[in-house]
């Protein structure tokens, strides 16, 4: 098992779709493996192929919804299906979210309250899993890398121009940049 550099907002894999998975096989094993890796040390709730410069619709997550239930897979070729957002101003403290490719930073965003995910494991097996609250947030924020979009994209204008001077003052938002959990330094 081996920990992926986690790419940094301006690389262009994370700004671009992802083509869907075709091959089935010890490569996409080894890549899940290791995203799940990554994801546990970052620590994060999930992880997307093109975070650590993989161009496919895939990605892995990771939440405790209490002390007895974890819910934990990946998600292969997904669809998601969105309850409609309320609308109103985002809650700075319950509706706050961060991102291991724009790290050390959260920012509030509304969310659909609800999502059905679709879509098939390693082995091509559809399933679904319907989600409310952090569970439904987890599956937006991910399917969304699948898109070439991060949560700082949708931000509302004002956190929008926060999330843009962070990027300027940390010098991200060029190609090339990572940054390897475990490792504190940047990569690139």
């Amino acid at each position: 098992m081996a920990v992926l550099p986690i790419r940094i907002s301006g690389d262009p894999v994370l700004h671009a779709p992802a083509r869907d998975v075709t091959e089935f096989d010890d490569s996409l094993r080894t890549l899940v493996r290791d995203m799940y890796e990554t994801m546990d040390l970052a620590p994060g709730v999930g992880l997307a192929a093109p975070q650590v410069g993989v161009p496919l619709r895939i990605f892995v997550f990771s939440y405790e919804i209490d002390a007895l239930e974890t819910v934990r897979g990946v998600a292969i070729n997904p669809t998601l299906w969105l309850s409609p957002i309320d609308p109103g101003e985002p809650d700075e403290e319950s509706e706050s979210e961060g991102c291991l490719s724009f790290p050390g930073e959260r920012f509030p965003l509304r969310r659909a309250h609800s999502a059905i995910l679709q879509a098939v494991d390693l082995e091509q097996r559809p399933f679904e899993i319907r989600a409310d609250g952090w569970l439904a947030r987890i599956f937006q924020h991910e399917y969304d890398h699948l898109d070439g979009l991060l949560y700082v994209d949708r931000l509302e204008h004002v956190y929008g121009r926060r999330a843009d001077k962070v990027e300027r003052k940390r010098g991200w938002g060029v190609p090339g940049l990572s940054w390897t959990p475990g490792d504190e330094q940047l990569d690139g």
